[in-house]
């Protein structure tokens, strides 16, 4: 590993501005030989020559300046090529197979009946760039490690499956399952990388564009951060991530490169299969997006490699003494090397090399048929080897590989290069036909002619499925498999809660307090302490964890190389090496990233990692629900914390921050166990729960997610008869009604529970109305169990019916029901049709804005004068009591007067 002076310069390139000159004689002599070169020789040897010197400054480790692009040539000179292992023409025979049947299986799933899609293009020019991979990189588990982490571009599953095939792992069975998951269970293959659907195949999720570059940078980062603190040995884990050119425009694919070079992750490769096209057309039609990409990664300061051009290049190149052939590469924008794609070699002959004499003696002696076959470096299997190999053996950076490629390529002329390419899944005879002979192999044309095409196995003991078993084992095992082999963690026991479960006493404590001071403990604990994972965007003093920082440390590769402003106080800023929070800085994108791969460390390292991640509540499903979704898909466990949370308590910040909806959002996420706790006993239980479902004997792939808020209430303590089931279901009855004649329910979640207390007593002061509060820690579990429970009477209904715990926990509770929180009517209204009898919601429908507390929800009408209005208001719909009584309600509180509410306590800032 290289070291933090050599990862991290403070100056990455520059000239000397101010700098005076102590030996301007020897600055003349240097000046004069750079002149007399330009005189004697020309501006392009001049021009080599001040490359080559900068070329040799860079390996004495000398700042020069950075040039943002490179000639449109491979950066790998042909001289500087390592000597290739492997077994070409046996790595091409495999290769072939592979591609026949990934083809192959895509145009099957398009049978009639079936027609399910996939991709074709994307492998086909991907091809190579995998095969060196698995034959001579790709690390495997088999070890007892992590192995390396690959990151396949979604589209090009196909190859990967028809590679898997060719080793047993898959049969034809499954071959013809693909994208028929469930039709053609067990045997069904999903459309990409989805580890949810195939658990011990895929590891990594990637096909939504952007997020495989940013899981990928965040991934091999958490290796170090795993290996620093002593938890996994992964010195030996390499991250792979192969993407698209088209998917560089995600603001996530390249938004978090600074990081990688910023740590130095020499452990990470990104691979760009460079094939100039995206879905529709070209990616750069007017430009060049390998040079684009050139200056993006030397910019955030990661090492770039070029891979352009074929060996069938390197003889041209060799001639090209004065530079034009050269220029014409440089000037030639994408889309004409597109056009070049499809076209003949007579039309390369006149277009490309015809505008200069020079350029037409090069080729002279060439055949159009040579000129057709020029090829671009991301199919030549030497090329990519060498250009893999420098990328492993490159120390201080993370690496770039810009490999130009051709979609589609070897499908034919109507499929390579063609826009409509992605599009394309179903090969006709003709295609096959001419897909077969291309890759030499034995099917005869009356397999091609009838029925649907064969898929192509050389045999069990043929010489390269041998070769392939081999290789795979040399490099410890099959890629890509994901395993499970975390075993259970030892639970915290009950002292670990019980601060947090006797109350604040007559101290004001806000949840994410209470949430705050149960983690401090549990990161105590001897046993899993030491796993747990802190993350948060820039906002641990916002949320009251700044306390950590002296005693858990910023996680920084460098440690703390300056002294801390704050060094002389208690709660000092304290970076180290070792350290266990992560500050990602202002980044949701990156924090997620990061809750991703900790918790996922149970299976791609074996270790379980507890990650806790500390948001604004508003930017974490609002902002980043497609990484969640993809978290559900990788089967990450852990928890989120969506604090200062509700459309009312957060008041001072305005529209922006005042999250009414993320509970509502969660609930769309099948892996995400969301809760509304308004007591930090609640937690107390929701938490010791979520660690036994997560991370003890029959772990479950959930993840756990719960609003807490900023305001701070008098914290009860818990009561004897604490009904922990209804806590860990979704609801309990937090106090009866004690007063009053006529029965009510209010069902409050999270800051709205003291709002429903305080409705209760006015109630019973003022009305004559006896209500039962109840608490509904999660409105969303309650509807998942009802939702279950129909589906169950709905195909079993000769068995005894299922009743929904909501159903079964309010029976008997006499009234309408009112429920009330800090989020939009639709969050308590999930649960309707299930509650016995007639009910009502109250919620912040609209946007928020900044005001006071009290302003706020007497706007909304959620408050507890609001609670009171809507219990009478039902209750008189059943003419239990007086429909006059409502505008005397009204009148009696101003409910329609927003400045008449109390303020509330103060604290609407974050």
């Amino acid at each position: 590993m290289a070291s933090g002076s050599d990862r991290n310069p403070i100056i990455i390139g520059g000239l000397p501005s101010q700098v005076p000159d102590f030996d301007p004689e020897e600055t003349q002599e240097w000046l004069d030989s750079l002149d007399a070169a330009v005189d004697e020789r020309g501006r392009e040897r001049a021009r080599y020559l001040m490359l080559r010197l900068i070329e040799r400054a860079r390996e004495k480790r000398v700042a020069v300046p950075e040039m943002r692009s490179t000639d449109y040539v491979n950066t790998i000179a042909t001289k500087d090529e390592p000597f290739f292992p492997g077994n070409e023409e046996i790595e091409r025979k495999i290769l072939n197979a592979t591609r026949w049947n990934a083809a192959v299986m895509v145009s099957r799933a398009q049978r009639p009946g079936i027609g399910v899609g996939g991709h074709i293009a994307t492998f086909g020019s991907s091809a190579s760039l995998y095969d060196v991979g698995f034959n001579h990189f790709f690390r495997g588990k088999d070890g007892g490690d992590g192995g390396d982490q690959v990151y396949f571009q979604g589209h090009a599953s196909p190859g990967i499956y028809a590679r898997a095939f060719l080793l047993d792992r898959l049969t034809e069975r499954h071959l013809d399952a693909f994208r028929q998951e469930k039709s053609k269970a067990p045997y069904g293959l999903s459309s990409y990388p989805h580890p949810r659907m195939m658990p011990d195949f895929w590891e990594f999720p990637t096909v939504s564009m952007g997020l495989g570059p940013i899981s990928a940078i965040y991934q091999a980062r958490m290796n170090r951060y795993m290996h620093a603190r002593g938890i996994a040995d992964t010195s030996k884990s390499h991250v792979w991530a192969f993407l698209g050119d088209g998917e560089m425009d995600e603001p996530e694919s390249l938004g978090q490169l600074s990081i990688a070079a910023r740590e130095g992750l020499d452990n990470l490769t990104f691979v760009v299969n460079c094939n100039l096209q995206r879905l529709d057309g070209p990616v750069r039609g007017n430009g060049k997006i390998i040079q684009e990409l050139e200056s993006v990664f030397r910019g955030a300061g990661w090492n770039v490699i070029k891979l352009v051009w074929d060996r069938s290049w390197d003889p041209l190149l060799a001639q090209d003494r004065d530079g034009v052939l050269v220029n014409k590469l440089n000037t030639t924008p994408d889309g004409q090397f597109q056009t070049y794609a499809t076209e003949t070699g007579g039309y390369i002959r006149e277009n490309f090399f015809g505008s200069d004499h020079r350029l037409r003696a090069m080729v002279e002696n060439m055949t159009d048929d040579q000129l057709l076959h020029l090829g671009r470096g991301g199919h030549d299997h030497r090329k990519v080897y060498a250009a893999f190999k420098a990328a492993k053996e490159h120390q201080g950076q993370p690496t770039v590989i810009l490999a130009q490629t051709i979609k589609g390529w070897m499908l034919g002329p109507s499929f390579e290069g063609r826009n409509a390419t992605h599009q394309m899944k179903k090969l006709t005879v003709s295609d096959l036909k001419h897909f077969r002979d291309r890759l030499h192999l034995p099917i005869p044309d009356s397999e091609l002619e009838s029925g649907l095409p064969p898929y192509y196995h050389p045999g069990r003991d043929s010489e390269e499925i041998q070769y392939m078993h081999d290789r795979r084992r040399e490099l410890g095992g099959y890629v890509p498999t994901r395993v499970v082999r975390a075993k259970p963690l030892a639970q915290p026991d009950d002292k670990t809660y019980a601060a947090v479960r006797k109350g604040s006493g007559q101290q004001q404590v806000a949840t994410t307090m209470a949430f705050v001071r149960l983690l401090k403990d549990l990161m105590r604990d001897k046993e899993i302490g030491k796993r747990f994972v802190l993350i948060a965007p820039d906002e641990y003093r916002t949320f009251g964890m700044d306390a950590m920082f002296p005693s858990a440390k910023i996680y920084n590769p460098l440690g703390q190389t300056y002294e801390s402003v704050d060094r002389d106080l208690l709660l000092s800023y304290k970076e180290s090496p070792t350290g266990q929070m992560l500050h990602d800085g202002i980044t949701e994108a990156g924090c997620t990233a990061s809750l991703i791969a900790a918790g996922s460390a149970y299976a791609t390292h074996g270790e379980p990692l507890i990650p806790v991640y500390v948001f604004y509540s508003m930017f974490g499903f609002q902002r980043t629900g497609d990484q969640f979704w993809q978290m559900a898909d990788q089967m990450s466990r852990g928890f989120v914390l969506g604090a200062t949370a509700g459309r009312t308590t957060l008041t001072g910040e305005g529209t922006q921050h005042a999250d009414g909806h993320s509970q509502l959002l969660a609930s769309t996420n099948p892996g995400c166990v969301a809760y509304d706790p308004a007591y930090g006993y609640e937690i107390a239980h929701i938490v010791k729960d979520g660690l036994r479902r997560m991370y003890g004997e029959g772990a479950e792939d959930v993840f756990y997610y719960l609003t807490v808020y900023n305001e701070p209430i008098q914290q009860p303590a818990e009561p004897e008869d604490v009904d922990v089931e209804g806590i860990l279901r979704g609801i309990h009855l937090l106090r009866r009604g004690e007063a009053g004649t006529v029965p009510a329910q209010i069902m409050a979640s999270g800051v709205a529970v003291p709002w429903a207390l305080e409705a209760q007593r006015i109630l019973a002061d003022e009305w004559g109305v006896k209500a039962d509060v109840w608490s509904a820690t999660s409105w969303n579990e309650l509807r998942r169990d009802a939702v279950e429970a129909e589906e169950h009477n709905l195909l079993h209904p000769e068995e005894e019916q299922r009743v929904p715990y909501v159903t079964r926990k309010l029976s008997g509770a006499e009234g309408p029901f009112v429920a009330v929180s800090d989020w939009m009517r639709s969050v308590p209204d999930q649960i309707a049709r299930w509650v016995p009898g007639t009910y009502q919601s109250l919620g912040g429908d609209g946007f928020g804005f900044a005001d006071t507390r009290g302003a706020a929800r007497r706007f909304f009408h959620v408050d507890a004068q609001s609670i009171v209005l809507a219990v009478l208001t039902e209750l008189a719909k059943e003419g239990k009591v007086d429909r006059g009584s409502l505008k005397q309600a009204i009148d009696r509180y101003q409910l329609l007067d927003v400045s008449a509410a109390d303020p509330g306590s103060a604290g609407g800032d974050a």
